[in-house]
Order: C-alpha cells, then sequence, then structure tokens
C-alpha cells in the first residue's frame, strides 16, 4: 500500500522561502517519480515540476524556473521541495502525486494528473504580506 504524506507549508511574505516535503512509503524499491501540483482560488490545478526518477532530470514549468528546485533523500523516500523568491501568485494548495519511475521521453513535458495514482493530502502556501 502506497502512502504518500506531505508536510510544511504556511504562510509567508513576499520575497520568502519555504519547504513542503512529501513522503512516499510502500514502493518496493527505494525509486519514484515525482510530480508536483499547485491548484490557487478559483483557478485549475497546474502542474509546474516532475521528476522521472531519482537519477534523471527534473523538469519545471517556466512560472517557478530558477525560483523552485527539489532535493531527494533517497534514504528516507521523501522529496522536498524547496521554493525560494516567493510571489503572492504563488498562493495555492500544494500537492505531490507519485508513481512507479518511468522513461523520461526527454521532452520536457510532464505526465497529465490521471497518470499520477497515489496523492499526497495538500498543502495550503500563502504568500502574503
Amino acid at each position: 500500500q502506497v502512502q504518500v504524506v506531505e508536510s510544511g507549508g504556511g504562510l509567508v511574505q513576499p520575497g520568502g522561502s519555504l519547504i513542503v516535503s512529501c513522503a512516499a512509503s510502500g514502493f518496493t524499491s527505494d525509486d519514484f517519480a515525482i510530480g508536483w501540483f499547485r491548484q490557487a482560488p478559483g483557478k485549475a490545478r497546474e502542474g509546474f515540476l516532475c521528476s522521472s526518477s531519482k537519477d534523471l532530470s527534473t523538469y519545471y514549468a517556466d512560472s517557478v524556473k530558477g525560483r523552485f528546485t527539489i532535493a531527494r533523500d533517497n534514504a528516507k523516500n521523501t522529496v522536498f521541495l524547496q521554493m525560494n523568491s516567493l510571489k503572492p501568485e504563488d498562493t495555492a494548495v500544494y500537492s505531490c502525486a507519485v508513481r512507479k519511475p518511468y522513461i523520461d521521453p526527454g521532452s520536457g513535458v510532464c505526465p497529465m494528473e490521471y497518470e499520477y495514482p497515489y496523492w499526497g493530502q495538500g498543502t495550503q502556501v500563502t504568500v502574503s504580506s
């Protein structure tokens, strides 16, 4: 049984930083693919980051490129989303989703939401002064 637990998030001032973690358990190996999504009030959920496995490239949407990064603690099957230079428009519920590793086609296109079977509970990130 795969379980995904998020932690972190909260309130931060514009220009500030925040870390959200995503811990996945129940995989038969220590590797998994991950996608990060966010949903702002009144808007559709959008994916902004994906990584096909622990050893391969990570793709970032233009809206977060240069400001957000991820790091993995493979021993704990945990991925950390480091968010810097936060803006009010980054305010949203952030969710991580995981699946078995896949072969990265190198296109820079992330899997769709429905391709991730396991989701965290979501955590609120609010950027406001």
